[in-house]
């Protein structure tokens, strides 16, 4: 599939700098100058957005965003997916980014954390909505530019050093990956991305203290896709972002959110069109915050043929380093919501010990102030160290060791650097078909979603997009229900 077709050829301000050079290689790259493995592993990773966007539809808080939502915007032409109404195509963004963010089962880019598909996926929607034909191959080149720049964005940031800094970090980067997958689609010249680019930046924000209670954690990512959205609606329009506006030294984006913290520009563009970020994109087993899974892999290994109660355990002991200490741990209280319970250490890691996995249904009021539970998380020590846990690891990675004592003295304990799903470890394309069909049992019938299957990972043989938007706009049952 050829680049879309520009009706104009400008370039950037300064070709030359970071800014021009990642603008201009969004306007020029083809469908051809992407390796096919990386393609096929794309149309994986839309199939698993779609995945956590159906399961997390119908979730007592996604409905309450549909209802609010709704009631600012009104009806429109572009479907939710999962719910049989329709909207405008902000409003659109904003709800289907929530979805698929809606239980944490979406994927994640560990280097520089953002959730790459609830920023894109709804972007790409919004957008085919508004052309009058937009084809599987440029749904899919659009995607995989996405995926790339927001990766890139937020290592110029030092990535994890945002979560740290207490700000949550795939909104304010996520905006750039929304903004190229949407400029892409929409198929800008290098000037119009240079002011996408601008015009995303301005509106990225996002803060962490939203991951204790706040439901706005769920929206974060689709207001970010919004606002990519927004950016690239409006370049396209004519209307002037910031120019050059990661080399800015005053107001610019590196600067400022990167001010103290030494940000660099030079990853923006490093390995440009050789290194493919998408393919370490890591893809989720567990429904809980990516930083957590290391924990949750190792308590599961440890405990395998064993049958733990809670009182056959004495204590916990979690090290992790800076970034998922700050991310993932606080003394949590009762009663715990669910977003807090999906990003706290201490339950994940007690459920995963008592219960063998970390599956939706973990999620429930039930589980979540259970007693069981709460004597483990009462028994568990957190400590942040930031020295490698193996001395064999070369990277940071999330570095994490878990030690159980157990009552009589037997200590179990395991260190890990990734999850299952990591870069060095990901998840097989048939492991992610697997994730997809699991979870789509629960809220759509198996033709539906063999269909939605079919359609995705053909993505490239699809004239139109007009059937994968019909499976997907059909209402999809709640999976808390």
């Amino acid at each position: 599939m050829p680049t879309p077709t520009r009706t104009t050829d400008r370039k950037p301000t300064d070709p030359d700098g970071p800014t021009g050079r990642l603008a201009t290689w969004l306007a020029t790259t083809s469908s051809e100058d992407i390796p096919a493995g990386v393609r096929e592993r794309a149309a994986h990773l839309v199939l698993d957005g779609l995945a956590c966007a159906l399961i997390g539809a119908r979730l007592p808080w996604s409905r309450t965003a549909v209802e609010a939502v709704l009631g600012l915007e009104g009806a429109g032409d572009v479907p939710l997916i999962g719910w049989g109404r329709t909207t405008s195509g902000p409003a659109a963004a904003v709800l289907n980014g929530t979805f698929i963010q809606g239980f944490e089962l979406d994927d994640y880019y560990p280097a520089a954390p953002l959730h790459s598909t609830s920023l894109v996926l709804p972007a790409l929607l919004s957008t085919a909505s508004q052309l009058p034909s937009v084809t599987g191959a440029r749904f899919l080149r659009a995607a995989v530019l996405g995926f790339e720049t927001g990766t890139r964005v937020g290592l110029a940031l030092h990535g994890s050093d945002m979560l740290s800094r207490g700000w949550h970090s795939g909104s304010v980067f996520g905006t750039h990956a929304a903004a190229a997958a949407s400029g892409a689609i929409r198929g800008l010249d290098a000037a119009a991305f240079e002011d996408a680019l601008g015009l995303a930046a301005t509106q990225s924000a996002g803060l962490m203290a939203a991951q204790y209670e706040a439901m706005s954690k769920r929206m974060h990512h689709g207001l970010a896709s919004r606002n990519g959205f927004y950016a690239a609606g409006l370049a396209q329009a004519g209307y002037t972002g910031i120019k050059r506006v990661f080399e800015r030294p005053y107001g610019g984006f590196l600067s400022t959110f990167g001010e103290g913290h030494d940000p660099d520009a030079t990853q923006l563009t490093k390995g440009l069109g050789r290194e493919w970020n998408t393919e370490q994109i890591t893809v989720k087993i567990h429904a809980a915050m990516g930083g957590l899974h290391p924990a949750i892999d190792a308590a599961i290994a440890m405990t395998e043929g064993r049958t733990m109660r809670a009182d056959d355990i004495e204590s916990i002991r979690i090290e992790v380093p800076d970034a998922i200490y700050h991310h993932g741990w606080w003394v949590p209280e009762r009663p715990l919501t669910t977003i807090g319970a999906q990003m706290n250490i201490a339950y994940a890691t007690a459920v995963a010990i008592l219960d063998g996995h970390v599956r939706p249904d973990r999620f429930t009021p039930a589980r979540i102030d259970a007693d069981d539970v709460w004597q483990l998380i009462g028994r568990t020590e957190v400590r942040q160290v930031d020295e490698p846990q193996d001395p064999t690891w070369t990277q940071r990675g999330y570095n994490t060791r878990l030690t159980l004592t157990l009552r009589g003295g037997e200590v179990l304990t395991q260190a890990l650097n990734q999850p299952h799903g990591g870069p060095d470890d990901p998840l097989t394309n048939p492991e992610i078909r697997e994730k997809y069909r699991t979870l789509t049992a629960e809220v759509i019938d198996a033709e539906r979603a063999t269909e939605i299957e079919r359609v995705v990972l053909d993505l490239e043989g699809q004239s139109d997009l007009g059937r994968l938007v019909e499976l997907l706009a059909a209402p999809a049952r709640g999976v808390l229900d």
